[in-house]
């Protein structure tokens, strides 16, 4: 009897065990469901605002909820209410937003940079305080690695500022404001397209991005006017830059216009995009030193293209296989492998679908491509094919007026 108990007492644990694991596929299954969809992402777009019909149709800072699987941006709603936020980043901790007020008339001729508190459960912002980029018209905000220090370029007088970041998100005092007047390139560019009136920017100073080094070690500055790359030592303590001893800058072409700069994820090669020219550089970066060495220049327009197009925004897979820049007027994103040495080959260019790319940006997933279309009020979507780099327009367009940024909260 005792026997036909144990036997019975062990066929019965047996078969439970078998359910269990039988079982587990769907409780994983539907636990990984539910933690996507907890994990719905959220994107900030920024936009220029003012008078409607003028490229400037936002009202401020939307959110959209993601998709990680379609890519669809859906429920679109106006979170702030702000004057031409035309940069949106987010912060190392996930808990704030930082914002370039691309204006001048902020305390004086100044632009302004805004601080917001994210609720990471609705994207709902919470505005913390306002300061003054200390410089007029701020284009690009950058941070450095700690989210100690934002970076302001302050496109519209040429002059970059360090501004302290306290330990509540809010914005502190400048730490360090720089500018340089002089050696301004010509008002034609270079290497210019035929055929091309692609002429703005060297009456002087324009700095257009300033962002700290994978290292966090050196900052670069890049100024449109001047057509340089400035190499600053940068203390994370204390903010404060030095000019790069062994490079305190290196030059392009004159009238060329580089306009932003990217890191390949090996931290050994710089990317940047000449806004008037509408090249690429590939430059051999050296993280000890800060210093830039160019080897290499590729056109971003297709053979054989004649006219006028301004690039605007340049990108790296997150798998450091492709680079992507945006061309403005030619309206296409400009597709490049990425090789030994970190020299390109051209792969394919791509309409946008839209007009005006003016910022694009590849999600966390790395699954799919956005491109802010600034004149046709929309940002268009795009599938990655991450072993080919090509995109694919997935036919999705999500409204919103005069888009200039678009950022992520994974």
């Amino acid at each position: 009897m005792r026997q036909r108990f144990d036997d019975s007492r062990r066929n019965f644990l047996t078969h439970a065990m078998m359910l269990a694991l039988l079982r587990l596929p769907l409780a994983t299954a539907a636990a990984l469901a539910s933690e996507a969809v907890r994990r719905t992402q959220f994107a900030y777009v920024g936009t220029y605002t003012g008078a409607p019909g003028a490229g400037s149709n936002g009202e401020g800072i939307y959110i959209f909820e993601m998709d990680p699987f379609t890519g669809q941006l859906a429920n679109p709603r106006l979170v702030a209410k702000s004057e031409s936020p035309s940069w949106v980043t987010v912060s190392p901790s996930r808990k704030y937003l930082y914002v370039a007020n691309e204006i001048s008339n902020y305390a004086g001729n100044n632009g302004s940079i805004t601080a917001y508190a994210i609720d990471v459960a609705t994207g709902d912002l919470r505005r913390i305080n306002t300061v003054s980029s200390q410089g007029a018209g701020p284009a690009y905000l950058g941070l450095d690695a700690t989210g100690k220090f934002a970076f302001a370029a302050n496109y519209g007088d040429g002059s970059l500022a360090v501004v302290s970041i306290m330990q509540d998100g809010s914005l502190g005092l400048p730490v360090d404001v720089r500018r340089d007047f002089g050696s301004l390139g010509s008002s034609q560019a270079t290497d210019v397209p035929a055929g091309s009136f692609a002429i703005s920017g060297h009456d002087g100073p324009h700095v257009h991005m300033v962002a700290a080094d994978p290292s966090n070690q050196f900052v670069l500055a890049i100024d449109l006017g001047q057509d340089r790359i400035y190499s600053f030592r940068f203390d994370a303590t204390s903010g404060k830059l030095r000019a790069n001893s062994t490079t305190p800058y290196v030059s392009l072409p004159s009238g060329n216009g580089p306009r932003h700069f990217v890191f390949h994820p090996s931290g050994r090669w710089l990317y940047t995009v000449q806004e008037e020219s509408s090249t690429v550089v590939c430059f051999h970066y050296d993280p000890a030193t800060g210093s830039m060495t160019p080897v290499q220049t590729l056109s971003t327009l297709p053979v054989g293209f004649s006219g006028t197009s301004f690039a605007s925004e340049i990108l790296v897979s997150h798998d450091g296989r492709y680079l992507y820049v945006a061309n403005r007027l030619h309206d296409s994103i400009a597709i490049f492998s990425i090789g030994s040495g970190g020299r390109m080959s051209y792969v394919a260019d791509t309409p946008t679908h839209g007009d005006y790319p003016v910022q694009c940006r590849i999600d966390p997933t790395g699954r799919f491509f956005y491109a802010c279309n600034r004149r046709s009020d929309c940002i268009t979507v795009f599938s990655v094919n991450r072993t080919q780099g090509l995109l694919t327009f997935t036919g999705q367009y999500a409204a919103v007026g005069s888009p200039a940024s678009i950022t992520f909260l994974g």
